[in-house]
């Protein structure tokens, strides 16, 4: 049966896990204090079982450089980038425009928090044993609350470190699940800096504009 790992990932206590099954059955959770180093060893575990994706909650990668493109929700169309730090990448900005999350705009090279560098590493280590995507559990949050047919059956014996972290590694495998069944949707990439898999498609009134980059592959 098919499995999915959601993470999230910080710097406080560890990163929190959680592995369901198709049915949104619990079937591993826990933390991993040094998960660069551990979370391999965990996927390679549950691989054999069924798992088919991993989704962390954190950017895939930083900005090579500042974006030259800003959406400008008044007049619905990009500008080019003037005073503006030049920070956040497409997938962000699809995020915001649709009113989904506040996002932590991912900085250039160099600049990002150390939970941020955890989750470039993290998507480096994973990605070449199966494949990785980037959640956002606060959108999944808002586009599942008037939702009932997504059901998680959990247990709280990993929760104590923090639980508001093992709800969010919850939700990340949940969304992978919805996402591979058809029911949800990836938005951004039109930078090549990747994308965020959601629960559900965008609802209306999708921005359409902010859907597609201005610039061929790049920021």
């Amino acid at each position: 049966m098919a499995c999915y790992l959601g993470m999230d990932i910080q710097i406080r206590r560890g990163c929190s896990y959680a592995v369901i099954d198709a049915h949104g059955l619990l079937q591993a959770s826990g933390w991993l204090e040094n998960p660069v180093h551990q979370a391999p060893t965990l996927v390679r575990q549950w691989l054999p079982h069924g798992l088919q994706a991993v989704g962390l909650d954190a950017p895939r990668q930083p900005l090579p450089g500042p974006r030259h493109w800003y959406w400008q929700r008044n007049s619905g169309q990009w500008i080019p980038r003037t005073t503006q730090k030049g920070w956040g990448r497409h997938c962000e900005v699809v995020i915001s425009a649709h009113g989904l999350g506040r996002p932590q705009w991912t900085p250039v090279r160099g600049q990002a928090p150390e939970w941020m560098e955890r989750g470039f590493a993290l998507f480096e280590v994973l990605g070449h044993l199966v494949a990785t995507e980037e959640v956002f559990p606060s959108a999944a949050y808002l586009q599942l609350q008037d939702n009932r047919d997504v059901s998680l059956w959990i247990d709280f014996s990993a929760c104590a470190p923090g639980p508001k972290d093992m709800l969010d590694a919850w939700v990340a495998a949940a969304v992978l699940r919805e996402w591979a069944e058809g029911r949800g949707e990836a938005v951004g990439n039109g930078d090549g800096l990747g994308r965020i898999i959601l629960p559900r498609p965008l609802a209306p009134p999708v921005v359409t504009g902010v859907l597609h980059w201005p610039a061929a592959g790049g920021v």
